[in-house]
């Protein structure tokens, strides 16, 4: 909020309280949700199979929770685990049939 402008009432001054909050909380979730993406990238870089696997539980554990708190919205976390799986499962061995 910029410093010019002057909350007059106190539901304006709580709102914009409670908003600040919020902001950091959730660019804290989303950076987090972003670093262990790019731990993923670096294990599938590294053709690393057990640390993208390691990777890739505790990422879709953090963007579920993300999802659940409203953070980022439902169809965006489950787009997230798709192309994540989907990244992981590409550097695993593939079995014959």
């Amino acid at each position: 909020m910029p410093a010019s402008v002057v909350k007059k009432n106190k539901s304006a001054i709580k709102r914009t309280r409670q908003t600040e909050t919020k902001t950091i909380r959730n660019r804290s979730i989303k950076s987090e949700i972003k670093t262990l993406i790019k731990n993923i990238d670096a294990a599938v870089a590294n053709e690393d199979v057990e640390g993208a696997k390691t990777a890739l539980k505790k990422a879709i554990i953090a963007i579920d929770k993300s999802a659940q708190k409203g953070v980022v919205h439902k169809s965006t976390a489950s787009r997230k685990v798709s192309r994540l799986t989907k990244l992981v499962n590409s550097v695993l061995p593939s079995e014959a049939a």
